[in-house]
């Protein structure tokens, strides 16, 4: 491959990753006057590493984090956002996003293809304290914007307490810290009617 050839599909991928700033979450912006996009989501996760990481529950390399959760979310592009209590789209959403990363990340040169297709495999498998930080993030950043936004996708019909706790369940497995805020939050999110106890 000449020098002109790498470099091209370096561009290509950089603008197909464009893309993601269309791919729109059913997660609203603080204030609730829209709804984030996913390059969005990446972009406020990699500001929370780095503010977050001595919460992690083990020594977390934060750049790895960093690059995790901005590479986490690109095989939106193809798969679309999966909605967390989407029980239906969560059907076929592995296969969806596994085409997804084999298409994205071959557009680059394959000795930048393979470490960023690991970053995304890595966070998906979570057996590492990086990924689980990772998650934990992940998961904490919509409950954030649910609470401040008056329940947020919480409200849509069918989204119980129970469905909340599993979903959050997770954080714990990277930060406990982060994990005993979640439940906090979820407690006092009850309280002022923002989740359902029962459907």
């Amino acid at each position: 491959m000449t020098a002109s050839e790498r470099l091209l599909k370096q561009l290509a991928f950089i603008m197909e990753i464009d893309k993601l700033k269309q791919v729109v979450r059913q997660t609203q912006i603080m204030g609730g006057a829209r709804q984030e996009n996913s390059a969005e989501h990446s972009w406020q996760l990699a500001i929370m590493a780095m503010v977050l990481a001595e919460h992690a529950n083990e020594p977390v390399d934060t750049g790895h984090v960093v690059r995790m959760v901005l590479v986490h979310d690109l095989i939106e592009i193809d798969a679309g956002d999966t909605f967390a209590f989407d029980s239906k789209g969560y059907l076929d959403k592995d296969e969806r996003e596994q085409r997804a990363a084999d298409r994205i990340f071959a557009l680059l040169p394959q000795d930048q293809a393979e470490p960023l297709r690991a970053l995304w495999d890595e966070f998906e498998a979570m057996a590492t304290p990086e990924s689980r930080f990772a998650n934990a993030l992940d998961r904490l950043m919509p409950m954030l914007h649910n609470f401040h936004n008056d329940g947020g996708t919480w409200r849509r019909p069918g989204v119980t307490l129970d469905k909340v706790l599993a979903r959050q369940s997770a954080i714990a497995k990277g930060s406990e810290v982060l994990g005993a805020f979640s439940v906090e939050l979820i407690e006092q999110a009850l309280a002022l009617g923002l989740i359902s106890r029962s459907e």
